[in-house]
């Protein structure tokens, strides 16, 4: 049996998260258990889905953000590491130079990827023993700018696109009505088949609403459920959502998004059922480490 120790930054468009994870490789087979993941609402889409750049206060809290992740990197005793950028990066129009400053001053080097890749990390963390070959899995990625969709039929993928739809372009009423049309077509387009589909749904916002919709790590959350969570949380105001529900504010604003865009998903892909893992494009990284240090 050997334990290794890896770590990941994710980049996002609302949220930076660092993961630290034991990986152990034995007879029994692969297992990855979180050791320990911060998450710091930098919130870079703010930025640049407003003004079309990152302002130089941001550039600099994620600066320290990765100066904090070198020395944790130290106590945790990673052996390895990636940092991915997504969505708000790949738009803002001084990213170079927000990637080339980060890695002279901290040595982190960035990798801005895009939403094929980013889909495809996400994806990477599927159980492929606990997933019923009778059944397709939808796996819905939501993030704060863009949503990334792989649905997984007959043990395969067989479609997979990211979409400009996240919860804080929604918020900021950033989203074309044609990006929108063109993502339930394309959720229409490519869900008929012959098996029922079943909704695998990620991002720290869906994670959220499975918590307080409190059911347990098996138990699927309907899509009836969700609907009557996402209009009794519209109706509060940010006060009660954060008192009364107990969310940090920069969760307690895009959490409404966040489920608008998961239920017009299930709608338009007929899913009933949505299941949620609690793992993203930072578990993503973590997998994509180890195969490569298996090879």
């Amino acid at each position: 049996m050997n334990t290794l120790r890896f770590a990941s930054v994710d980049i996002g468009s609302n949220s930076v998260r660092l993961l630290f994870c034991n990986v152990t490789d034995s007879d029994a087979g692969v297992s990855f258990k979180k050791a320990e993941l911060i998450r710091i609402p930098i919130r870079l889409g703010d930025d640049v889905f407003l003004k079309g750049r990152i302002s130089k206060d941001k550039v600099d809290r994620l600066i320290m953000a990765m100066k904090a992740f070198n020395q944790l990197r130290k106590v945790f005793g990673a052996i390895d590491y990636m940092a991915c950028a997504t969505s708000a990066m790949r738009e803002a129009a001084n990213r170079e130079e927000v990637v080339a400053k980060v890695k002279k001053e901290t040595g982190i080097h960035i990798e801005v990827i895009d939403g094929k890749k980013e889909a495809q990390l996400i994806y990477s963390n599927r159980q492929d023993d606990l997933l019923d070959p009778k059944n397709a899995y939808l796996f819905i990625d939501i993030g704060g700018g863009s949503t990334e969709l792989t649905l997984w039929s007959k043990g395969k993928t067989i479609a997979s696109k990211s979409f400009n739809i996240g919860t804080i372009r929604l918020m900021y009423d950033k989203v074309e009505r044609t990006t929108w049309n063109g993502f339930k077509e394309w959720i229409r387009a490519n869900t008929i088949l012959d098996t029922p589909i079943i909704g695998v749904g990620s991002g720290g916002n869906i994670n959220k609403l499975y918590k307080l919709a409190d059911r347990k790590h098996d138990q699927p959350l309907t899509y009836k459920k969700l609907k009557s969570m996402s209009d009794a949380l519209e109706s509060m105001s940010m006060e009660e959502r954060i008192h009364g529900m107990g969310l940090n504010p920069d969760r307690a604003d895009v959490i409404v998004p966040a489920s608008k865009i998961m239920l017009a998903v299930m709608k338009n892909a007929h899913i009933k059922d949505l299941i949620v893992p609690q793992v993203g494009l930072s578990d993503g990284i973590i997998h994509a480490l180890f195969n490569k240090r298996r090879k």
